[in-house]
């Protein structure tokens, strides 16, 4: 079984319908009930998407998908050494090497966002949703 990292845009994708990246992410998702894939979430991915989908939809809204969400991914944990491994990486965007200190530490196979770019120093190989998809599909 392999085990993927869902960047928080991609999830975002899914919460707040966004196009035209919503239909890429929910195929991720259903790639999930095959049985073949766990996912997880950072920590930090649950209090940030939490944070932009109450904004964007209200809270009650945001704490529903959040339980929904909790129901097919697991949380990767962000503690003391996941953030010291985040400094040491002195990436240009801290929350994308907390993603990337999280993937490391749990061993994820792949980690999957919309913004390859910010992963450029990720030791995992990092897929869009639609890259993933490609590999996914042919390796099956």
């Amino acid at each position: 079984m392999r085990k993927i990292l869902l960047d928080t845009n991609v999830i975002l994708d899914i919460a707040l319908n966004r196009q035209p990246f919503f239909q890429e992410a929910e195929k991720v998702f259903l790639l999930l009930d095959s049985s073949q894939l766990i996912a997880y979430v950072s920590a930090s991915t649950i209090t940030d998407i939490y944070y932009i989908t109450r904004k964007a939809k209200g809270h009650s809204l945001a704490i529903n998908f959040l339980k929904d969400l909790l129901q097919f991914v697991e949380v990767a944990g962000v503690d003391h050494s996941i953030i010291l491994s985040a400094i040491a990486m002195q990436s240009p965007d801290f929350e994308d090497a907390v993603q990337m200190s999280a993937a490391a530490a749990i061993q994820v196979d792949f980690i999957i966002t919309r913004n390859q770019p910010d992963f450029s120093a990720s030791p995992i190989p990092v897929y869009s949703p639609a890259d993933f998809l490609s590999f996914w599909n042919q390796k099956s």
